[in-house]
This record gives structure tokens, C-alpha cells and sequence, in this order.
């Protein structure tokens, strides 16, 4: 998956929000416009092609505090969608610099 397709669809406001990822947002006080940011400049750190029913990945970025934050976005490829399916804080005892999972 290309991250510039998740970003055009932030940018082109076609994206869609989960009610889980709503309550995560929520939750971790994350805005929508740190969330977006968080993703306009981060990176993906995983991949699940096989995700059901579009592939999606891990996102890991930074909010306008400079802490960190992870997201999973899905990608219709046929209609140019991105959805959020979750967002949280990294937990630093589960990830290395934030991007690499502890064994």
C-alpha cells in the first residue's frame, strides 16, 4: 500500500471514520486534524494486504506535540476511500522508536 493514497484521500476529504477508532480518538484525545497530520507526515510501519474488505497498514507519526501516535487506514483502491480503523498511543514497552514491534 502507498501511504500517498491515504494522504490524497485525507486531502481530498474522502475518508471515513470507524465508530472503534471514533471511541479511540476519544479516548487518547486525539483531534481528527492531529490524527490527519500524524498521517500527512508519517510513514507506514506495517502492512496487512490481506485485511478484509480492503487492505489497510499501521501508521506511525507524530502529533503536533512531537508525540508519537499510531493509526490503521484501509484503502478502497476502486473508489480512492481511506478509512480509519483505529488510532492509539504506542505503548514504549511494545515498540522500538515507535516503528518496531519488541519480540
Amino acid at each position: 500500500m502507498e501511504i500517498a493514497n491515504i494522504q490524497g484521500a485525507i486531502q481530498t476529504g474522502k475518508i471515513q471514520i470507524t465508530d472503534h477508532a471514533d471511541e479511540e480518538a476519544q479516548n487518547d484525545k486525539y483531534s481528527y486534524d492531529e490524527i490527519f497530520y500524524s498521517v500527512l507526515t508519517g510513514k507506514i510501519i506495517e502492512d496487512y494486504p490481506d485485511d478484509k474488505p480492503y487492505p489497510s497498514c499501521l501508521i506511525y507519526g507524530i502529533t503536533f506535540k512531537n508525540e508519537p501516535v499510531h493509526s490503521v487506514w484501509a484503502y478502497n483502491e476502486v473508489t480512492k476511500w481511506a478509512v480509519l480503523v483505529t488510532v492509539y498511543r504506542p505503548d514504549q514497552a511494545k515498540w522500538i522508536n515507535w516503528q518496531r514491534r519488541r519480540s
